[in-house]
């Protein structure tokens, strides 16, 4: 039954990292973008509610729905004020310039509130520690099955977005080639601004459970940022609901991992993205891809 335990709590795991490549995987799907600052603009969310909860006296979840306008704000401005400039001098300068972005938002965010760590939890109530007990081994924490089932409910809810409405299927338009879909009528620009606030929006929401679930600190982003790319390649790239199948991969990886030593946890999850990133570039590399339908 430990063994058992331990995969269920890494499904659970899975479902937050999910959560936080949500966003990566989204931007890179419909924009090309690899967005560097994305762990940065998660903890810049967690801090934002933290401020809310410490200083207002706004509970957690309260403080998320005030917290993501704001987000979706910032998803605007940094498409049309850097992504969008930046795209013009090739693929790698965007890159860059989420990287000094998330270079900026780290040293602002210690400046502004030190190096000590905090957490939402001591805000939130019973939500921080109760659980489930399904039976004498096996018990599933309320936060971990609601970050899981928030994880599902955004992912369902970006790709019905992505297949079921005008919208959608501009933005979808857009990232496939800008240029014939201006020529029926389809505003890029707006489009890509649109996709950006959707995905810092998905960024706050990770964010948030972040700060419930565990402590952060002004430069937090880095690690988070890792989890999310391990997660979004080992699901493949762009694939929502392959973010959620790597997240739940990466997640058991790392809960079995530290059943079998205390290092194992951080040791098994890059293992498991080495093979899957290795297996791809050997299937590439001796044209071992699977014949299209």
């Amino acid at each position: 039954m430990t063994w058992l335990n331990q995969i269920i709590q890494g499904v659970l795991l899975g479902g937050y990292y999910a959560l936080i490549a949500c966003g990566l995987s989204f931007m890179f799907g419909v924009m090309r973008i690899i967005n560097l600052a994305h762990g940065s603009l998660a903890i810049l969310a967690a801090f934002a509610m933290f401020v809310l909860a410490d200083r207002f006296g706004v509970q957690p979840l309260a403080g998320l729905v005030a917290v993501l306008p704001a987000m979706a704000v910032v998803g605007w401005v940094l498409q049309r004020g850097v992504l969008e400039r930046s795209a013009r001098g090739g693929q790698l300068v965007p890159v860059l310039s989420t990287f000094g972005l998330a270079v900026v938002v780290d040293n602002l965010l210690f400046q502004q509130f030190g190096a000590d760590t905090r957490s939402l939890a001591p805000y939130a109530g019973s939500l921080a520690y109760d659980s489930w007990a399904i039976t004498d081994d096996i018990y599933i924490g309320r936060l971990a099955a609601l970050t899981f089932a928030t994880s599902v409910l955004l992912l369902g809810a970006l790709q019905l977005f992505l297949t079921r409405t005008a919208l959608g299927r501009q933005i979808r338009a857009t990232a496939e080639d800008p240029d014939t879909a201006g020529l029926v009528g389809v505003d890029a620009r707006r489009a890509n601004a649109i996709a950006a606030a959707i995905a810092m929006v998905t960024v706050g929401v990770a964010g948030g459970f972040l700060a419930l679930r565990a402590t952060f600190d002004p430069y937090a982003g880095g690690p988070q940022l890792i989890f999310a790319f391990e997660a979004a390649v080992i699901g493949g790239a762009g694939s929502l609901w392959g973010t959620l199948g790597g997240g739940i991969v990466l997640g058991v990886a790392q809960s079995l991992g530290a059943q079998v030593s205390p290092q194992g946890f951080l040791i098994a999850g890059h293992a498991v993205f080495l093979a899957v990133l290795f297996g791809r570039l050997f299937r590439g590399r001796f044209g071992l891809r699977p014949r299209a339908a």
